[in-house]
């Protein structure tokens, strides 16, 4: 029997569906639907396990396991009523390799345009109020040492070298987006600098093969925009990341305000780097609600042609089910987004992308909403224009998002009636990979070239053989590991 240094009595689920937040949003209570869809789930590789003469965690770490998974959470789902869309996945690859390969398995080019990691000993600790614990519930697990932690040393699970290994090692990941939190530039959890060093390390010399940067700009911060040119000139970046709900004074902004946004894209236009991503949603509790909506979506996408308008998070608001899209003022989340587009003519598959991190991933809790809110986003920003984010480290490997995505179908009910796409294989692999390699200039052929040979690319192999992922998530998953890490980053 094999040894596993990662849960090895097979208590956690590949599938990972729980309540951590990604530290833009105070965890939610999981619903007692997903709570009994884990429970079933357990129970269901216990017995699949049996079956096949397998040990629990053999099992699970098996694409039958996470197949098994989504059978399990199908059935609890449609016994409830939430039957908008599902995972396809036929009963016989909760025991047969090949049948779940082909569900949960793939070899689409993977682009993930949303990935995060901190310095677990940079400066901004110094800010952590005295006694505080930023994730406080990591001690508990030891995911990323197996040597006693001391102070704040449990942080190292939300460090590069974990993050390297989480994305790149034991997901399907290729490519992906390194990009920022909002915070004061005094008290960054991450900074230019140390992002820098880890695009160095992945990307062979020359090349943008692995990791790209954004670079983090909040107009209404002074020196922000003048910060431009050396992220432009010094540091390559290949898109600037605002937060329009953002301000060192609690006050955002619009993306067409003229003392803050249009200047903001003026420099954007000037410097040749033309994609702006754009967190919209995800609100950061009552202060300066509206600048966390997309109404300036579409206002500033007529105006800004040549510029790419990459909506982070896709407008979604935490707590608010997805339904039906119909015409209207105050609009939220998604819907406010495709108001926008529909009030200011951007037609589907214009300069407008809808980024999914963090957004797929608590649509995966709730048939319904993944339904309508990826339904409306293939339909009104476009089919070109859904890219694949996922919000990790925050979430741990984002394989099980990327497994539950090659499953996802809505259902021909809701198709009929609200004209969604169906979920074909062909759409897959363009919210994978192909549509985020246009706004980021990237040729596939010559990344997979150059992936072949990369230390990423040698690591794989022996990762695959001897699978032993941690199954665990490192986002915040009470109110106080939440206001914990608000503070540390200087924003409550």
């Amino acid at each position: 029997m094999r040894q596993y240094n990662h849960d090895p009595d097979g208590v956690r689920l590949p599938i990972k569906i729980d309540n951590a937040s990604n530290g833009e949003f105070r965890p939610l209570p999981l619903p007692k639907r997903c709570v009994v869809g884990n429970q079933q789930a357990l129970k269901d590789a216990d017995a699949a396990a049996t079956k096949l003469s397998q040990d629990r965690r053999s099992f699970l770490v098996g694409a039958c396991g996470a197949a098994s998974t989504l059978l399990s959470l199908n059935a609890v789902n449609a016994a409830a009523g939430k039957t908008g869309s599902f995972f396809d996945v036929p009963e016989d690859a909760r025991y047969e390799d090949a049948v779940a390969q082909a569900v949960v398995g793939g070899d689409d080019f993977i682009f993930d345009v949303h990935g995060h990691y901190i310095n677990p000993y940079g400066a901004w600790r110094d800010a952590v109020p005295e006694g505080a614990q930023p994730f406080y519930g990591l001690p508990k697990v030891q995911a990323c040492k197996t040597a006693e932690m001391e102070g704040l040393d449990y942080l190292d699970c939300l460090s590069g070298e974990q993050f390297v290994k989480d994305v790149f090692v034991d997901s399907d990941t290729d490519m992906m987006v390194l990009t920022f939190v909002p915070s004061p530039a005094d008290a960054e959890p991450l900074k230019i600098e140390e992002a820098d060093v880890t695009k160095r390390l992945l990307n062979q010399k020359g090349t943008n093969s692995r990791l790209l940067v954004h670079g983090r700009v909040n107009p209404n911060q002074a020196g922000d925009l003048e910060t431009m040119d050396e992220l432009a000139e010094r540091w390559k970046v290949s898109a600037w990341k605002t937060y329009t709900q953002w301000g060192p004074d609690g006050v955002g902004f619009w993306l067409d305000d003229e003392d803050t946004g249009i200047p903001f894209l003026e420099k954007a236009r000037a410097l040749g780097i033309k994609n702006i991503a754009v967190h919209k949603g995800i609100p950061f509790g009552q202060r300066s609600y509206e600048h966390s909506r997309s109404d300036d979506i579409g206002r500033v996408a007529k105006a800004y042609p040549d510029l790419n308008f990459l909506v982070y998070h896709s407008g979604f608001v935490p707590g608010k089910a997805e339904a039906a899209f119909a015409e209207g003022g105050g609009k939220d989340g998604v819907d406010a987004l495709v108001q926008s587009l529909l009030d200011n003519e951007i037609a589907p598959n214009s300069n407008v992308y809808a980024d999914l991190g963090s957004t797929w991933r608590m649509w995966m809790q709730d048939p319904d909403s993944a339904a309508h809110g990826m339904g409306k986003l293939l339909k009104y920003v476009g089919e070109d224009r859904v890219v694949w984010g996922t919000d990790s480290i925050w979430y741990g490997s984002p394989q099980d998002q990327i497994q539950a995505f090659r499953a996802f179908q809505i259902s021909e009910r809701l198709r009929d009636q609200y004209g969604y796409p169906q979920i074909t294989p062909a759409l897959r692999a363009k919210v994978f990979g192909l549509n985020a390699v246009v706004p980021y200039e990237i040729d596939i052929p010559s990344a997979k070239a150059v992936h072949v040979s990369d230390h990423i690319g040698q690591m794989k192999p022996a990762a695959r053989a001897e699978p032993d992922p941690h199954f665990l998530t490192f986002g915040p998953k009470s109110r106080r590991e939440f206001l914990a890490f608000r503070r540390a980053e200087g924003d409550l």
